[in-house]
């Protein structure tokens, strides 16, 4: 009984909502299934940050006894 009332209620609040906010801009179908790369391409940023990572990491370690 306790999960009907609570399920009502989720869907009570799901339909309250701000009719007059403008909808959110959706991506078209065709970008999403296209193999394009993304751009700009992070990974070469992801890369730095990795290697500036493993460093850190590496110096940490020699610190250790």
């Amino acid at each position: 009984m306790t999960r009907l009332a609570l399920a009502l209620g989720l869907l009570a609040l799901a339909g309250c909502g701000a009719s007059d906010a403008d909808y959110p801009a959706l991506v078209p179908m065709e970008t999403l299934l296209s193999d394009d790369p993304l751009t700009p391409d992070p990974a070469p940023a992801l890369e730095a940050r990795a290697d500036a990572l493993r460093a850190r990491a590496a110096a940490i370690r020699a610190e250790q006894p």
